[in-house]
Parts: structure tokens; C-alpha cells; sequence
């Protein structure tokens, strides 16, 4: 037996963040569509922004290089789904999570914008 919500409800998706005050009718948003979350976490910023409500989602970390003491930067970079809801821009610090593949690229969803950068790394 299914639950049904009231348009302009967001589900809670079982993660702890803030839900989104703006509804959407879209299928793939966790919140207010039939998307469900799993595995991986990352916060990262956004990167650019694709067609289809694609999002370029890319992070850095130091990786430390023991031959020579030093650490050098790498940086990750995945395309994530941008729910109409969260519609983040172009520069946005936000958290995705993993769920199924959405396309032949796309398995991560924006979950939450957290602020807004003014540099992108």
C-alpha cells in the first residue's frame, strides 16, 4: 500500500538535509519524485550547468606524494541530476548523492544547495 503526498509535501529521502520549499513535477527528484538515494556522498560545487537539468558537479582533495613530502591536488569531477526544486547555479557549493543511473552518465542527484561560492576551484 502506497502513501500518497500532498502536492507541495516533500518525502523525507532518509538523509539529513534540509527539504526544499519549492515543488517540482519532476520524476528523477528524490524529494517529490520517485528517485531513491543511495551509497556515496560528496559535497562539491557546481561546475556548469548542461542541458536536460544537468548539472557539472566537481570537488578537490590533497593526495600526499611520499617520494617527495609534498601533497598535490586532484580534483573529481561528476555530472549530477538538478532537480527543478533545488535548481542550483553555476557556483553553488551543494551536496549530491549516488542513486541509479539516470543516463548513460548521470548517477548522482543534487540534494541540497548549501551557499553560494564566489571562486570555483
Amino acid at each position: 500500500m502506497k502513501k500518497e503526498t500532498k502536492q507541495g509535501k516533500a518525502k523525507n529521502i532518509g538523509v539529513d538535509v534540509k527539504a526544499p520549499k519549492e515543488t517540482c513535477n519532476d520524476k528523477n527528484c528524490p524529494f517529490h519524485g520517485t528517485a531513491k538515494l543511495r551509497g556515496r556522498s560528496f559535497t562539491g560545487v557546481v561546475m556548469g550547468l548542461d542541458l536536460n537539468k544537468t548539472a557539472r558537479v566537481g570537488w578537490s582533495r590533497n593526495v600526499k606524494l611520499p617520494k617527495f613530502e609534498r601533497f598535490e591536488v586532484r580534483k573529481s569531477r561528476v555530472k549530477a541530476h538538478n532537480p527543478e526544486c533545488i535548481s542550483a547555479k553555476k557556483g553553488d557549493k551543494v551536496r549530491i548523492m549516488e542513486c541509479r543511473p539516470l543516463s548513460k552518465t548521470k548517477t548522482f542527484i543534487i540534494i541540497e544547495k548549501m551557499e553560494t561560492e564566489n571562486a570555483i576551484n
